[in-house]
């Protein structure tokens, strides 16, 4: 008998309710390999956020990456919390492990679950479903400028953020977005663009984008600006398959397509080293939300949705599938968190997604 494959994750709970959803996800992610018989985890938890930097200073060990790099995969929580300024945590921790870990491929998928109620009329007799693939290396969070000139005195002091664009960065993502879309039923992929008043970078991105659409006759394309787009996010979703926009403008997208699906609780997505020289990243796309935190209210669905894309990763489809079954099967029976209209908690929810494997 064959002995099952032990996948090595590394937890990083973080701050808030990160550390209910990442515990509701292990739950059932352990609950779905002992059934299955073929393969198990194997976790280590790291204790960073912010309040380990109340405790040290630091968001993470100094050697923490280090520590990381050997792992199959990262699965995230959730970073922030009002004694930390957000700049300091986003950077020393989640940005930090991305950038170094080369997780340039962010995918978002904009799902609308049965059962849940959106707040888009289409979505009530409209089959939507699409994808946000964000740039996560570069663009407007590289990470470039500083601020100085603070002698002047009050009023004097001066900032400067670049955004990055190379023709490396955009080609590689595009890649990514035109492969993504020729497993879908929609072979079509919309960039999004701003080159109308980015002048630069993001004309780099639009001519980019037409040299790499020329390798990929068979998948529909269309360019878009980023205003735009957001009202075709609300006006005709029916029309999207997979939307692949830079750093900033795919971070706002998604999120505003997670809401037309319900909720940002809702909403996975994976930070993805595709060569492999590194571990990817999983994570629920929420925030910490301290005003709910350790209430047992938070919504375990973005987390474990994360999961799946994991299992996905890990090359294992079939086991994403049965997740995401578990999750609809979830939603349909009306189990539904406060976040999206009902009245379960976050064990109750994790309890039922367990309960789903096996339906």
């Amino acid at each position: 008998m064959t002995a099952p494959r032990t996948f090595r994750i590394a937890g990083i709970p973080a701050d808030g309710v990160g550390t209910e959803v990442v515990a509701a996800g292990r739950a059932v992610l352990d609950a779905l390999a002992a059934d299955s018989g073929a393969f198990a985890f194997e976790w280590q938890e790291f204790p960073w956020g912010c309040g380990y930097y109340e405790r040290t200073g630091k968001m993470m060990d100094d050697d923490g990456l280090e520590q990381l790099k050997d792992f199959d995969a990262i699965y995230f929580g959730a970073v922030g919390w009002p004694n930390v300024p957000d700049h300091i945590s986003l950077w020393g921790l989640r940005l930090k492990i991305c950038q170094n870990f080369d997780q340039w491929a962010n995918v978002r998928p904009v799902h609308f679950l049965p059962g849940v109620q959106s707040p888009l009329r289409k979505a009530d007799d409209t089959e939507l479903d699409w994808v946000v693939v964000r740039e996560n290396s570069e663009g407007e969070y590289a990470g470039l400028g500083g601020r100085n000139l603070g002698g002047r005195g009050p009023g004097g002091e001066v900032a400067v953020q670049s955004a990055l664009f190379t023709e490396v960065g955009c080609e590689r993502i595009m890649r990514f977005a035109f492969d993504l879309a020729r497993t879908r039923s929609r072979r079509k992929v919309s960039s999004v663009t701003k080159s109308n008043a980015q002048q630069y970078g993001m004309v780099l991105w639009d001519d980019v984008f037409k040299r790499v659409a020329l390798d990929y006759p068979d998948v529909e394309t269309e360019s878009v600006l980023v205003d735009a787009m957001s009202a075709k996010f609300v006006l005709k979703p029916e029309d999207l398959s997979v939307v692949v926009a830079s750093n900033l403008n795919a971070d706002i997208l998604s999120d505003l397509g997670s809401a037309l699906a319900g909720s940002l609780g809702l909403a996975a997505s994976a930070n993805l080293n595709p060569e492999r020289r590194f571990p990817s990243m999983f994570e629920p796309v929420h925030g910490s939300a301290p005003d709910i935190a350790g209430q047992g209210l938070a919504n375990p669905i973005g987390a474990v949705g994360s999961a799946a894309l994991m299992l996905e990763h890990f090359g294992l489809p079939e086991q994403a599938a049965r997740l995401n079954k578990a999750i609809e099967t979830t939603t349909a029976a009306g189990i539904l968190t406060r976040d999206v209209g009902g009245t379960a908690s976050t064990e109750d929810v994790t309890k039922a997604l367990i309960d789903a494997l096996n339906v």
